[in-house]
C-alpha cells in the first residue's frame, strides 16, 4: 500500500492475521454446522464423529437455489435502482469521495413482503418447498461470498492510496481494502447489508411461520413470539434506513470478507435460528412466559430506539429537550459536541443493551432444550462488546484528550452503573 504512515491501518483487529485467518474459516463453518444440528439432528449439539460426519456439514449448491439466490438479489437490484426514493449523499470518505444511497428500503419491503404473503396465501408458493433448498441457497451464498471477497479484494488492491489497507494478504482479505465498492452511483455495501442481508432476514421471518402453518396446520406460540419480536427489528430498520449511514459498517469498515458473509449468510441464515429450532424441535411456550418475554422484547427495543433516536435528533436540533430537559453536551477541540443527556449521560452505548435484551427474549422463546437457538445471543454479545471497544479507539483517535474528558463523565461503556 502506498500513502503515508499514519494513513496505514494497523493489522490489530480481532487478534490480527491469526485471528483474521482463525475467523475466516469458523465465520462459515458455524454457519454449517448450526444447519446441520437443525437439518440432521433436531436442533440439538453434535460432535462429527467420521469423515461423513464432517461432509454431511456441506450441502451441495443446487440449480434451484442458485436460480432463488439470484432473482432474489436481481429483485432487490431493480427496486433499489428504480424503485421511488429519496436519492442522499454519504459522508465524503477519508480519500475524499462521497457514495450516493437510494433510501427506499421501507418500497422495497413492503412490496416483497406483500408479493410472498400473496404468494403464499394463494398457493402460488410452498414455504417448505423453498426451505427445503435451505442447505443448497446456504452453500450458494457462502461461495458467492468468498468470490465476492476476492474480487474487492484486488479492486482494493488496484485504487493504491485511495484506500486503507495493511498490506497483510490474509488480514486485508478479511476485513476488506475498499470501503465503499460501487457499481456505477449505487454503494454496494449498502445494498448488500440493507437489501440481500436485512432482506433475506426479512423474507426468512416469513416462510418459517409460513412453513410450520403448512406441516402442522397452527402457529405455535414460541413461532409467534419470535416472529412478532423479529418484526418489530426489522420494520424499524427499514423504516429508518438512512440511520445506516451513519453506522460503523458504512462509514469505517471496509468491505471485505467479514462483512460479506455477514451480509448474505449471518444475517439471513443464522438470525433466523430460532425459527428455524422452533419448526424443528417444536418447543412449547407458555402464555405467561410469552408475554414476559414480549415486555423484555418490547423493553429492550425502548431502550435501542430511543438511545438512538436521542443522538440523531442532538445531531440536527441541539436544543430539543432529552426526557424534558434542555439537553447537555460537552464542546470539544474539533468544533463538535459530545451528548451528555438522555442514555447517552448514563453509558457510552446503552442502546447496545437494548440490543442485546432483545436478542436475549428471541432465545430464551425457544426454550432450554438446546444451546443452538442460543447461539445468537452467544455471538451477538461478543460482537457488540469489541463493536463497542472499537469504537472507543476511534472516537479516541478522533477526540484525543476531548474523549478521555467525556469518558471520566461517562465511565460505563453500555450497562448503567454496572459496565
Amino acid at each position: 500500500m502506498t500513502g503515508t504512515d499514519e494513513s496505514q491501518p494497523k493489522p490489530d483487529q480481532f487478534g490480527g492475521p491469526i485471528g483474521a485467518l482463525v475467523l475466516s474459516i469458523v465465520m462459515p463453518l458455524a454457519g454449517f454446522y448450526l444447519w446441520a444440528a437443525l437439518e440432521h439432528h433436531g436442533g440439538s449439539m453434535w460432535l462429527p464423529r467420521s469423515v461423513s460426519d464432517v461432509l454431511s456439514m456441506f450441502p451441495a449448491p443446487t440449480l434451484r437455489a442458485i436460480v432463488l439466490f439470484v432473482a432474489f438479489v436481481a429483485v432487490h437490484g431493480v427496486l433499489y435502482a428504480f424503485g421511488p426514493g429519496k436519492v442522499v449523499q454519504g459522508r465524503p470518505a477519508p480519500n475524499g469521495e462521497q457514495a450516493e444511497y437510494r433510501i427506499n428500503g421501507l418500497f422495497a419491503f413492503v412490496v416483497t413482503t406483500i408479493a410472498l404473503v400473496a404468494a403464499l396465501f394463494f398457493d402460488l408458493l410452498s414455504a417448505k418447498t423453498i426451505l427445503d433448498q435451505w442447505g443448497p441457497l446456504l452453500m450458494v451464498a457462502t461461495l458467492f461470498s468468498v468470490v465476492a471477497s476476492v474480487i474487492c479484494y484486488g479492486a482494493g488492491r488496484g485504487r493504491g492510496s485511495l484506500e486503507r489497507s495493511t498490506g497483510n494478504v490474509i488480514y486485508d482479505f478479511f476485513m476488506g481494502t475498499i470501503l465503499n465498492p460501487r457499481l456505477g452511483r449505487h454503494d454496494l455495501k449498502f445494498f448488500f447489508e440493507s437489501r440481500v442481508g436485512m432482506g433475506g432476514w426479512a423474507a426468512f421471518a416469513v416462510l418459517l411461520p409460513a412453513a410450520q402453518i403448512e406441516t402442522q396446520g397452527s402457529l405455535s406460540t414460541a413461532m409467534l413470539v419470535v416472529t412478532l419480536c423479529q418484526a418489530l427489528y426489522i420494520v424499524d430498520f427499514f423504516v429508518l434506513e438512512a440511520n445506516l449511514l451513519s453506522m460503523i459498517d458504512i462509514i469505517e469498515e471496509n468491505l471485505g470478507f467479514m462483512l460479506w458473509v455477514a451480509f448474505l449468510v449471518w444475517m439471513p441464515f443464522n438470525f433466523t435460528i430460532q425459527q428455524q429450532y422452533i419448526l424443528a424441535a417444536e418447543p412449547s411456550l407458555s402464555t405467561l412466559t410469552a408475554i414476559g418475554l414480549l415486555v423484555l422484547n418490547a423493553g429492550g427495543y425502548y431502550i435501542f430506539r430511543s438511545a438512538n433516536l436521542q443522538k440523531q435528533q442532538f445531531r440536527r436540533d441541539p436544543s430539543r429537550p432529552i426526557w424534558g430537559q434542555t439537553p447537555q453536551s460537552m464542546q470539544t477541540k474539533r468544533g463538535t459536541k459530545l451528548l451528555l443527556s438522555g442514555w447517552w449521560g448514563i453509558a457510552r452505548h446503552a442502546n447496545y443493551l437494548g440490543d442485546m435484551l432483545m436478542a436475549l427474549a428471541w432465545c430464551l422463546a425457544c426454550g432450554v432444550g438446546s444451546i443452538v437457538p442460543f447461539f445468537y445471543v452467544i455471538y451477538f454479545v461478543p460482537l457488540l462488546l469489541d463493536r463497542e471497544r472499537r469504537d472507543n479507539t476511534i472516537c479516541q483517535r478522533k477526540y484525543g484528550a476531548d474523549w478521555d474528558r467525556y469518558c471520566e463523565k461517562v465511565p460505563y461503556r453500555i450497562i448503567p452503573f454496572v459496565y
